[in-house]
């Protein structure tokens, strides 16, 4: 039999600690080791006993959260999992947390915490899960890439990215896409179609999110609006709790940002996205699948592939989880896997050639 996951769980509230640990305790895969009322209990407790994971809170006495979660992951890199009333109102310090390299995040509500983590059990348990097979980078951050231009691929007919508004990219990621997106997107120049993308995220956290890649990359990049058109030069990010799905006229491609139940546990849906992208777009779409828990994305890029479109997953040995990109190609529905490093790249590549060899 495996060893169970070993959790400890910091957190200042006495009845969020006492129910997360029951919640996790319930299930036989997972053992919680101890709970802190705050990151200097924790610490101590580390000292003897380091766990697998850890369930933080971000607003506590004597040291905040993040500050605790840079400490571990300078000293010895740990799955976090953020369960903080933060989350919710979309603060900054919960985007700042995933910065620092925190796995996933719960939104915890400021009333009525002991029903909704009762409530969101299962979800929990999927977190920690999740959270225990992540692969966590040991050591500095390795030096961004520079941006591509199109210069830098083997000469071809060029993509008039100006006007094509024939070819769409749609990519999904989940747990760890914060920094796989960021990853790609950084590295893409003004030159390449349009882009939509689903990451699983919280309402409200989506636009500050975007507003950050914005700042960052050579393209454009922000939350999607219901009716936004689909530029070439443009990645439109999903908002936190709306499905976000492709349309089309003559004019060009569209999103519909629509309400909607819960599929695959999320809204959005990757799953949403891309089926929409293959009834819309067919062979003109690329669909990129990435780093993140669950199958969420994989019967979608099928679709996607089955009407024409060139597909990828990231290669396990840079996903935080090979969850979706491994559903996918078990499915079938991967034409190309690549390590992250070489996903911008790809993306480029496809936007020159022409679109029956797209």
């Amino acid at each position: 039999m495996s060893r169970k996951i070993r959790v400890l769980v910091v957190d200042d509230s006495a009845v969020v600690r006492q129910v997360v640990t029951q919640t996790l305790s319930s299930d036989p895969g997972i053992e919680v080791i101890g709970a802190a009322l705050d990151p200097v209990f924790a610490l101590e407790k580390m000292k003897t006993n380091w766990p697998d994971v850890i369930v933080l809170d971000l607003e506590m006495p004597r040291m905040d959260g993040l500050t605790f979660l840079r400490r571990i992951m300078a000293e010895r890199p740990t799955p976090v999992v953020i369960c903080s009333s933060l989350v919710d109102r979309g603060a900054k310090t919960s985007f700042d947390a995933l910065a620092a390299g925190a796995v996933s995040l719960v939104a915890k509500p400021k009333v009525g915490v002991r029903q909704f983590l009762q409530d969101e059990s299962e979800s929990l348990v999927a977190a920690i899960r999740a959270a225990a097979g992540a692969r966590l980078r040991h050591g500095p951050a390795p030096l961004p890439r520079p941006k591509l231009t199109l210069d830098d691929l083997p000469a071809g007919p060029r993509l008039a990215a100006s006007t094509d508004l024939t070819r769409v990219v749609a990519i999904g990621t989940s747990t760890g896409g914060t920094q796989a997106l960021e990853a790609v997107l950084t590295a893409l120049p003004e030159e390449v179609p349009g882009i939509v993308v689903v990451q699983h995220m919280p309402s409200g956290f989506t636009d500050m999110f975007a507003r950050r890649l914005d700042g960052l990359s050579s393209i454009r990049v922000r939350e999607a609006k219901h009716g936004d058109r689909v530029e070439p030069g443009l990645a439109l990010i999903a908002p936190g709790g709306r499905h976000l799905q492709l349309t089309r006229d003559g004019r060009g491609y569209f999103v519909g940002v629509v309400d909607g139940p819960l599929i695959n546990r999320h809204k959005p849906s990757v799953d949403v996205l891309f089926r929409s992208v293959a009834r819309m777009a067919g062979g003109n779409a690329l669909g990129i699948i990435m780093t993140g828990m669950g199958d969420d994305g994989a019967l979608g890029l099928k679709e996607m592939r089955d009407a024409g479109a060139s597909t990828i997953a990231e290669a396990e040995e840079t996903c935080v989880v090979f969850g979706m990109p491994k559903e996918a190609i078990q499915r079938g529905a991967v034409d190309n896997v690549l390590p992250l490093h070489d996903i911008a790249a790809s993306l480029v590549s496809w936007s020159r050639a022409p679109l029956s060899q797209a």
